[in-house]
């Protein structure tokens, strides 16, 4: 069986890449509780100063895998299952405490787009694009977002329905660079070269003040953040 989460060492940072290229990387209960361990045992590990995100293929990732919900819906014990899964996921990324990294490979939708956007910087590539189609039927991770791209963007792609490219996300501060595809990784690495100035210690510290700032509660069920 193929990992669906890969996890690669370089020096002082650590690239995981959801690995469901078949599934456009949707965010499964294996994968999101390996995402939470992952990231559970890099938080220790003083010789990481940085993580960075992506997805295998041409999608980061197409969000929670629906097949999933048809699941839960005739299978009690697994919807507790689902749901105690996403909220550990959404309070391990949200609290994680050094820097991430979303390396965004391609469109990152729903919760693709909620996982991106907890990251604490974001390169995509011009293939990236950005929406929230689940607000159609169901209830759309709001805190993070609006801490990024303020209420007026914010509401607009959560309640307005907008979506958008990968320049638009760039105009709205969504997004810090874009690049073609094949010069992403590159970039991501440029970042990492400039975070990595920092000692960890102050990244720890400078993340801490963010979290803070944020207003952002990482302990609340998913569909209350």
């Amino acid at each position: 069986m193929i990992d669906e989460l890969q996890v690669e060492r370089a020096g002082r940072h650590v690239i995981l890449t959801l690995n469901r290229p078949e599934r456009r990387n949707a965010l499964s209960v294996v994968l999101r509780d390996a995402v939470s361990n992952a990231l559970d045992e890099l938080a220790s590990d003083p010789s990481v100063s940085v993580v960075v995100i992506t997805g295998a293929g041409t999608v980061f990732s197409a969000g929670f895998d629906l097949k999933e919900f048809d699941r839960a819906a005739l299978d009690e014990k697994f919807n507790a299952e689902l749901w105690a899964s996403s909220d550990r996921f959404h309070r391990t990324v949200l609290s994680f405490p050094l820097p991430l990294v979303a390396a965004v490979n391609g469109p990152a939708i729903a919760g693709g787009f909620d996982l991106a956007v907890m990251c604490d910087l974001r390169v995509a590539s011009v293939a990236a694009r950005f929406a929230h189609p689940e607000r159609s039927f169901g209830d759309v991770v709001y805190g993070p977002l609006h801490d990024l791209v303020g209420g007026a963007v914010a509401r607009d792609l959560t309640i307005g329905g907008r979506e958008l490219s990968a320049d638009e996300a760039v105009a709205v501060h969504l997004v810090g660079e874009v690049v073609q595809p094949e010069l992403l990784m590159g970039k991501v690495r440029d970042v990492i070269e400039r975070i990595c100035i920092a000692p960890r210690e102050v990244l720890v510290r400078t993340k801490a003040k963010a979290l803070r700032r944020a207003g952002v509660d990482p302990s609340a069920p998913t569909l209350d953040i």
